[in-house]
């Protein structure tokens, strides 16, 4: 038993460890989320039925859920999250799409995966980065790269709110005399219908989205988290008092 619990806890020192190893030389920027802003979870699912529900499906989320937490109506979920291409689904059911996984590896060389919980297996802060990080290349065959993801088979799905942007590079070597290529910064090619700041917090609202689905009951917890430390700061304070009541003829 000790040597599997031992083998549990080097896993789960491993796994980071494995990831940052994955993203070496890359350096993430801060999502800085707000699992606890009701109107960013909004608009991200907003941006996430608009721009990715196309190809990306949430397997894991259903739409009923979706109602409760995000405090929306079954009408609303009906009006504005749920695209059912002339049929309406049932509010219970579940996130998925119409494409199928045959015509989408046939279309990008590879099936969009579920994000149902990309925000675990990646992290916020590499998501927020790499929605941030398109740039236009033309070697690739959809015309863009990125800097988190290099010859990531993924469009731009977001150039519109963006823009397309360029990447600046410059060759370093290391110790070993190896030469290779640096990340230096973006400079804008063409305007999106948003500005850079606007731009970011819509990102920073759909990566709020996405770890939200990746563990919908950590908006319960918060909230039953607040009763519970109340509870034990009054129970703490009575326990003290009736300490006190029954050691005071000793001491």
């Amino acid at each position: 038993m000790k040597k599997i619990v031992l083998a549990f806890i080097s896993a789960a020192l491993l796994l980071p460890m494995l990831a940052s190893a994955s993203e070496e030389g890359t350096a993430l920027d801060k999502a800085n989320i707000d699992l606890n802003n009701t109107a960013s979870l909004r608009r991200g699912a907003k941006y996430f039925v608009n721009y990715c529900s196309g190809c990306h499906s949430l397997r894991f989320e259903s739409y009923q859920r979706l109602a409760k937490d995000l405090k929306l109506t079954k009408q609303e979920v009906y009006d504005n999250l749920m695209f059912s291409w002339g049929k309406k689904k049932e509010i219970g059911s579940y996130m998925t799409i119409a494409m199928p996984p045959e015509s989408a590896a046939k279309w990008f060389g590879t099936a969009p995966p579920d994000l149902s919980v990309v925000s675990r297996s990646r992290g916020v802060d590499w998501l927020y980065t790499y929605l941030r990080g398109f740039y236009l290349d033309k070697s690739r065959p959809l015309g863009v790269n990125n800097i988190v993801f290099p010859k990531v088979g993924m469009p731009d799905v977001l150039w519109q709110l963006q823009g397309f942007q360029k990447a600046s590079f410059k060759e370093v070597a290391d110790k070993d005399g190896t030469k290779r290529e640096v990340f230096e910064g973006f400079q804008p090619a063409t305007k999106g219908s948003m500005t850079p700041d606007q731009y970011d917090q819509a990102v920073r609202d759909l990566v709020t989205f996405l770890a939200y689905v990746g563990e919908p009951g950590k908006l319960e917890l918060h909230r039953v988290g607040v009763w519970v430390i109340l509870f034990l700061v009054i129970f703490t304070a009575l326990a003290y008092a009736l300490k006190k009541e029954y050691w005071k003829d000793i001491h």
